[in-house]
């Protein structure tokens, strides 16, 4: 109760920010980012677009891998038109093709530069049911699947840069607090809903992706430190925002469901906050593993807290993008006396 009167009011937690805080208000404390070099997925609209500018504004140099070139060079022009002289850098990506994924990150380490920041941004809610051309359903390719193969990827450049520079580098995975509605056996759960063996629900596939995230950044900040890479990994709520993912589904029902939460909704600038807080602030040095909203560490599942089943995640994740994917889903009899539930 205490909480949710907190989140209504915007009254600061440990952190001294809190639900009304702003992105620009979080990185105050860090005003000259020269020296860092971002990638963002998902920043030519909404929270990811805010993230962009208020890091772009703070002097980080930007990589903002797109799906539309034209979208992205947009953003670009938006950003620039309030930074001058910003550094902003585009290059296609579609997260939801695994080939997509590696010509990203081989065109990345071809331009040999630094890699400080990675935010996994970018988010899907496919409305049908959709299969990837990698053979798994659309919204967890996009939204988990082609983010851990980024993340996977990038791992080694990351870890070299925080070494040479001495620069802490961070991984910030944007989840969400629907994560908490899935229960149940995840990977079985994938393997149905791609295979059409059950009805498509587009709330189940997305909170299953977002659980997904949450898993991965546990797993993710254990693999860091085993690698003992001065890269940590955290997770975070943004809160609830009416970006495009929300309004490509316009119609009466929507309309009214947000005028009945309109109290709750944050505006753009401020879903941001936490992404920007996680990202840069000097107070976060070193935490990791972790799942914040509102700017400070908070609450997840009981299930997104199993240290086994994220790793477990993780060596499925992990087969799923160096086989094909459709490949891998034919040895689900092998992966289920495992016992991977997520």
């Amino acid at each position: 109760m205490f909480k949710q009167l907190r989140y209504f009011i915007g009254s600061a937690g440990p952190s001294g920010f809190g639900s009304k805080s702003t992105a620009e208000e979080v990185t105050e404390a860090c005003p000259d980012l020269t020296s860092i070099t971002a990638i963002i997925t998902g920043a030519t609209s909404g929270i990811g677009a805010e993230t962009a500018h208020v890091l772009a504004k703070r002097g980080a140099r930007l990589i903002l891998p797109a799906r539309s070139l034209k979208a992205a060079e947009d953003a670009k022009a938006r950003i620039i038109s309030e930074c001058p002289g910003s550094e902003i850098i585009i290059l296609p990506l579609d997260l939801s093709s695994l080939a997509s994924v590696r010509s990203f990150v081989s065109l990345f380490l071809s331009l040999d530069l630094p890699l400080n920041l990675l935010i996994n941004n970018a988010g899907k809610f496919s409305d049908r049911h959709v299969v990837s051309e990698d053979g798994v359903e659309m919204t967890f390719a996009t939204n988990y699947l082609g983010h851990f193969l980024l993340t996977k990827l990038l791992l080694e450049k990351m870890a070299e840069t925080a070494k040479m520079t001495g620069i802490e580098g961070r991984i910030v995975n944007v989840s969400s607090t629907i994560h908490s509605w899935f229960t149940g056996d995840g990977i079985q759960y994938l393997d149905n809903v791609t295979r059409k063996k059950i009805p498509y629900d587009p709330t189940k596939a997305y909170s299953f992706s977002k659980l997904a995230n949450v898993l991965h950044t546990k797993a993710l900040s254990k693999k860091l430190k085993e690698m003992k890479a001065n890269v940590t990994a955290n997770c975070v709520h943004p809160g609830i925002v009416r970006t495009r993912l929300t309004r490509d589904r316009e119609g009466l029902i929507t309309d009214v469901v947000f005028f009945l939460v309109s109290k709750l909704l944050k505006t753009i600038p401020q879903a941001a906050s936490t992404t920007c807080y996680v990202a840069v602030h000097p107070a976060l040095a070193g935490v990791s593993g972790k799942y914040f909203s509102d700017c400070n560490e908070s609450t997840k599942s009981k299930l997104a807290s199993n240290e086994q089943e994220a790793l477990r995640l993780w060596e499925f994740s992990d087969k799923l993008t160096i086989e094909k994917a459709i490949v891998g889903f034919k040895s689900f009899t092998s992966l289920r006396t495992k016992q991977f539930i997520v």
